[in-house]
C-alpha cells in the first residue's frame, strides 16, 4: 500500500517537474532563440533585404517608432490580425538589427483613452468598425530633431510594400533634406487626366508615380524653355517633353557634361497624352512625339521617332467586344514586359517582375558612340517595327494579329548609357527674347562652357512616355477620402529604383519589388494565346468562305436570274455544311483551351492540397520509423 503511493507521489511530482521545465525551455527558448528563424517562402517574405539592413547601419541617431495597433478591436477582423503580426514582427525584426539605434513602441489605443488622442494628433486615420468603434493600425516615426514621417493606416493594399515602405519612413527620418529631383515634363503628372483643366475645378488626381516621387524626393519642375539646370538638383527626369529648343537642350548637355545624371522618357507616340484630357480627349498643348535630337546622339544612343515596335509574344490582352465569344484579344502594340526580357544584372532591373508599356519605340547604340550601351529590357523575336502613320490609322487589335510578320529581331525599348561623353555643342547657343530675359534674371551664373565629361555619365533611356499613365499599372482605391495604390505591374519600381540607382543610393531598390504585385500564370496565358491565334484563323478562313461563296451565288443568279440553278443550290447546301463544320472547329477550339487550363489547375490543386500534405506525412512516418528502429537497436544492445 505503501509503496502504491510512494508511486503516485512520484508520478506526481514527475509531472509537476516535466511541467516546470517545459516552462523553462519556453521561457529559455523565447529568450535565447528569439530571433531565430527559417524563412522557407518563396519570396523571402519573412528575411530582412540586404537594403534594410544598410539603411539601419547608417542610423546616425535614434529614431523612435510609435506602433499603434488596436489590438482587441480588430481580434474580430482575422485579416487586420494577421497582417498586424506581420507588421510587428518587422518592427521588431528591424529594432533588433538597428545595434539600439531603433526604439520600438506598441501602443494600444483604447477608445476614448489618452493614446487615441495621441494617435489621432499624430495624423494616424482609423477604420470604423460597425459597432461605431475606431481601428488604429498605423506607424507614426519620430528623430531628435522635430522630424516625423507617418504612415496612417497599414492598408492591404500596400502589403506586398510593407518593408519598403517602413524603411523608407526610417530612411526619411535619419536624413536632414530629401534629394532634388528635377523633372521636365509635358506630361499632366501634377494634375492627372483631365490636366489643367481638372485641377482648376479642384478634381486632380495626379499619377500614382509622381505621388511615389513627391513623398521621395523634393521636386523642382522646369519650365520646358529653360537656360539653366539650378545646382540644388540631383537627377534631372525628361519625361515625354515638348520640342526643345537649343538654350534648353545646352543646358541639358552641360548639366551632364559636370557629372549631372538624367532618367529619360521618349516616345514615339504617346498614349497618355493623346487621352489625358478632359472627357478622353487629347490634354490642352499634348505632345504626340518627343525626342532630345542631338542630345541622344552625343549620348550615343539612335532613336527613330517614326517606328513603334509590335510583339505579338509579349502582346497584351484588351477588351475588344467585336465577338460574343471572345471578350479579349492580343494587342500587339500594348506589351507586357517579363522577368526574362529585363537585365538581371543591373541593380535598376534585378527584382522587377514585369513591366506594362504601350506603343513603344526602339533604341539602338550610335556607330560611333563613346558610351557604353547597355540593354535594361527588350521585346521578344516575335516583333514587327510599324510606321507611325500605320498605328495613327487605327487598326483593330485582330487586324494587327492576321497580318503581323515577325522580324526575329529583338529591339531594346530601354537602355543604360555610361562612359565618356562629348558634348553636342561647341559653344553656348545664342539666346533670344525669353531667353535673354532668363539669363538676366537673377538665374545662376552660367558656368564656362565643357567640352566633355570629366568622368563616367550615368544616363537611362526609356522609349516609352505610357509607362507613367495609371491605367496601364496600378488599380487606385479610395480609403477614408486617401487614394491607394494598388499595382498590377512594376512601372512605380522601375521609377523610383531607375532614380534611387542615379541618386547613389542603392539601399531601398530591391525592397520595392521583395513580393510581386502580380504573378501572372504564364502556362495559363501561352495556352490562352495559343487557341486565341488558332481561333483568329478559323475566323479568317470562315470569312473567306463566305465571301467567297457570296460571290459565286451572286454570279449564279445573275446568269439564271431570280431562280437559283441546281449548281447554286448545291454550292449553297454546302456552304451551309462548311460553315457548320468551321463554327463546330470554332467551339472546339473554345472548349480545348478552358479543358487544358481546367486540367492544369487541377494539377495545381493536386500538388498543393494533397500531394504536398502527403509527402510531409510520409516523411513524418518515415522519420518515426527510424527512430522506432534506433530505440529498437539501442534496446536489443542493452539485453
Amino acid at each position: 500500500m505503501q509503496h502504491a503511493q510512494f508511486r503516485s507521489g512520484t508520478r506526481i511530482a514527475m509531472l509537476i517537474l516535466l511541467a516546470v521545465l517545459f516552462l523553462a525551455v519556453n521561457l529559455f527558448s523565447n529568450v535565447v532563440f528569439r530571433s531565430a528563424q527559417v524563412d522557407l517562402t518563396q519570396n523571402r517574405l519573412f528575411t530582412l533585404s540586404q537594403g534594410t539592413e544598410n539603411v539601419l547601419a547608417k542610423i546616425d541617431e535614434p529614431v523612435t517608432l510609435k506602433f499603434f495597433y488596436s489590438e482587441r478591436l480588430a481580434n474580430e477582423y482575422p485579416q487586420i490580425r494577421t497582417y498586424a503580426g506581420r507588421v510587428r514582427d518587422l518592427l521588431q525584426e528591424m529594432r533588433d538589427r538597428s545595434n539600439g539605434k531603433l526604439i520600438l513602441e506598441v501602443i494600444d489605443p483604447e477608445p476614448y483613452s489618452g493614446d487615441e488622442d495621441l494617435a489621432m494628433s499624430l495624423g494616424l486615420k482609423g477604420a470604423r468598425t460597425t459597432e461605431g468603434d475606431i481601428i488604429y493600425f498605423g506607424l507614426v516615426g519620430t528623430n531628435l530633431v522635430d522630424g516625423i514621417e507617418q504612415i496612417p493606416f497599414f492598408a492591404d493594399e500596400r502589403q506586398q510594400y510593407l518593408e519598403y515602405d517602413v524603411t523608407r519612413l526610417v530612411q526619411n527620418l535619419n536624413r536632414p533634406t530629401k534629394p532634388t529631383l528635377g523633372i521636365v515634363t509635358n506630361l499632366p503628372m501634377d494634375t492627372g487626366v483631365g490636366g489643367l483643366i481638372e485641377a482648376m475645378r479642384g478634381q486632380s488626381k495626379p499619377y500614382m508615380i509622381y505621388e511615389e516621387l513627391r513623398e521621395r524626393f523634393e521636386i523642382d519642375f522646369l519650365e520646358q524653355n529653360f537656360v539653366r539646370v539650378p545646382k540644388s538638383i540631383d537627377v534631372l527626369l525628361i519625361a515625354h517633353p515638348r520640342p526643345l529648343n537649343d538654350p534648353t537642350l545646352y543646358a541639358i548637355d552641360q548639366f551632364v557634361m559636370r557629372g549631372g545624371r538624367v532618367l529619360v522618357s521618349i516616345d514615339p507616340h504617346s498614349e497618355v497624352s493623346l487621352t489625358s484630357g478632359s472627357n478622353g480627349q487629347p490634354v490642352q498643348g499634348y505632345t504626340e512625339a518627343s525626342d532630345l535630337g542631338v542630345l541622344l546622339q552625343s549620348w550615343g544612343v539612335t532613336f527613330r521617332p517614326r517606328e513603334i515596335v509590335g510583339d505579338r509574344k509579349l502582346a497584351m490582352r484588351v477588351a475588344t467586344g467585336l465577338d460574343a465569344r471572345r471578350q479579349t484579344s492580343e494587342y500587339v502594340l500594348w506589351m507586357t514586359v517579363p522577368k526574362a526580357n529585363l537585365d538581371h544584372d543591373d541593380l535598376v532591373t534585378a527584382n522587377i517582375d514585369h513591366l506594362n508599356l504601350a506603343t513603344v519605340g526602339a533604341l539602338e547604340p550610335a556607330t560611333d558612340a563613346t558610351t557604353r550601351f547597355t540593354p535594361l529590357f527588350w521585346s521578344s523575336e516575335d516583333s514587327e517595327v510599324y510606321d507611325l502613320n500605320f498605328v495613327k490609322s487605327g487598326p483593330t487589335p485582330d487586324e494587327l494579329l492576321a497580318d503581323f510578320k515577325p522580324s526575329g529581331k529583338r529591339h531594346i525599348l530601354a537602355a543604360r548609357l555610361s562612359g565618356p561623353i562629348k558634348s553636342a555643342f561647341t559653344e553656348e547657343p545664342a539666346a533670344t527674347g525669353e531667353e535673354k530675359t532668363q539669363r538676366s534674371d537673377g538665374l545662376e551664373k552660367a558656368d564656362e562652357y565643357q567640352a566633355e565629361t570629366t568622368g563616367d555619365a550615368n544616363i537611362i533611356v526609356v522609349a516609352d512616355s505610357d509607362l507613367f499613365d495609371d491605367r496601364f499599372w496600378v488599380q487606385t482605391e479610395v480609403y477614408d477620402g486617401q487614394r491607394v495604390a494598388k499595382p498590377i505591374a512594376d512601372n512605380a519600381q522601375f521609377v523610383l529604383s531607375a532614380i534611387d540607382n542615379l541618386m547613389g543610393s542603392d539601399d531601398l531598390i530591391s525592397l520595392r519589388a521583395r513580393e510581386r504585385a502580380d504573378r501572372p500564370f504564364v502556362v495559363v496565358d501561352e495556352l490562352r494565346r495559343e487557341a486565341d491565334r488558332h481561333f483568329l484563323a478559323e475566323q479568317q478562313r470562315l470569312t473567306a468562305r463566305i465571301s467567297d461563296t457570296e460571290k459565286r451565288l451572286t454570279a449564279l443568279q445573275t446568269q439564271t436570274g431570280d431562280e437559283p440553278s441546281a449548281n447554286a443550290q448545291e454550292e449553297a447546301s454546302q456552304f451551309r455544311a462548311e460553315l457548320l463544320k468551321s463554327r463546330k472547329a470554332l467551339r472546339d477550339v473554345q472548349r480545348n483551351l478552358r479543358r487544358d487550363i481546367d486540367g492544369l489547375a487541377a494539377k495545381v490543386r493536386f500538388i498543393n492540397v494533397a500531394l504536398m500534405p502527403v509527402l510531409v506525412a510520409f516523411i513524418a512516418i518515415g522519420i518515426g520509423f527510424m527512430r522506432h528502429r534506433r530505440r529498437k537497436a539501442r534496446a536489443a544492445k542493452g539485453v
